[in-house]
């Protein structure tokens, strides 16, 4: 037999309850970032990096102090009469002026220290200027300078065999104002460089170092005996070349025949590493005696051929004629520097 309830009453529907939204929603405070309140994205806003440890709401929205922490510079309300506040540097543009405070350091007192600093730097160019530029322009180092790579492997090779290399003579080259000049180094492989004797003599220091530490007789204080003596021998081979230079009256400009001098009496440094190389690969003694003579007479062949041109200038390029006894005598003066450079580069490879 079926049951039947007797309860013929249905239950009361479900009631869910009506989402209600207030009448007034308040304007928030405004921030650095959005002077008129929080910024409102149709979209992702921009990705502005990633914040480890910022918690899960970090992207909902922005942290506020802890209860009794002092404010920071971006939870501070503004109120209607406030003055509105200024960036922190770290949001400015690479451009806009830095803001000391932030770093504990009163803005004008910084300002005058950068403005001394830069007054002391401009005073330390003009007296350079001033007492060195007379003597040796800026412009003409800048000259002696102006290399390039092809130009550095093709001046060690002629400085290693200059047997054969043709012509010797110097470029000049006009400017625009009808004044002409020597054509720089990189344009000319017969013009003087600075940049390889400079180089050659850092290297020869660091090669006697070497050998010295390979025949365990290194200590700190080679180092700087090994350049005194360096830079003795270029010293003594400078004066003797302006001095026969004003004996027999071979013009020139000063300064210009400075740094000439300079960076020929540096090219014997060129061979002096060969040197030093030949005897760190263990050569013989006989062996090594051979590459120095080679490597001297390299180096005296190759400072006739140049300084000649200085010492020997055309007829064209002097207002007096040189008569045949000062001739003879220069000539003279040219072997002489040449020989020289047997008791120099002699000296420097007894390391």
């Amino acid at each position: 037999m079926a049951y039947y309830n007797t309860n013929t009453r249905s239950p009361p529907p479900l009631q869910h309850p009506v989402p209600t939204h207030p009448a007034y929603i308040p304007e928030p405070p405004s921030t650095p970032m959005s002077p008129q309140g929080y910024q409102r994205y149709t979209s992702s806003p921009p990705t502005q990096g990633y914040v480890p440890n910022a918690g899960p709401q970090s992207h909902m929205s922005p942290p506020y102090a802890a209860p009794g922490a002092a404010p920071g510079p971006y939870h501070q309300p503004l109120g209607p009469g406030s003055p509105p506040r200024q960036p922190h540097p770290s949001a400015m543009g690479p451009g806009g002026p830095i803001d000391f405070s932030s770093w504990g350091l009163d803005n004008t007192t910084a300002a005058f220290g950068m403005q001394l600093g830069q007054s002391a730097v401009a005073a330390g160019q003009e007296y350079v200027q001033k007492n060195l530029g007379g003597f040796i322009p800026i412009s003409m180092l800048k000259h002696h300078f102006n290399v390039s790579n092809s130009y550095v492997l093709n001046k060690l090779r002629l400085l290693i065999f200059p047997w054969r290399h043709r012509p010797w003579s110097r470029r000049v080259v006009r400017l625009e104002n009808g004044q002409s000049e020597w054509a720089p180094p990189r344009e000319d492989i017969n013009s003087p460089d600075l940049y390889i004797p400079l180089m050659a003599f850092v290297t020869y220091i660091l090669l006697a170092a070497l050998q010295s530490g390979l025949n365990a007789r290194f200590h700190p204080e080679i180092l700087g005996v090994t350049a005194s003596k360096a830079l003795a021998v270029v010293i003594v081979d400078f004066l003797f070349v302006k001095a026969g230079c004003y004996l027999l009256n071979i013009p020139g400009g000063l300064s210009s025949q400075v740094l000439d001098v300079l960076a020929y009496d540096g090219y014997k440094f060129v061979g002096v590493i060969v040197t030093l190389i030949a005897g760190l690969l263990g050569f013989g003694r006989t062996l090594w005696f051979l590459v120095f003579m080679y490597t001297f007479l390299a180096t005296a062949f190759f400072l006739l051929r140049s300084l000649r041109s200085m010492v020997l200038p055309d007829a064209s390029a002097t207002a007096a004629a040189v008569n045949p006894s000062q001739r003879s005598r220069r000539i003279t003066f040219l072997f002489l520097v040449a020989v020289s450079q047997f008791v120099y580069m002699g000296l420097l490879v007894r390391v």
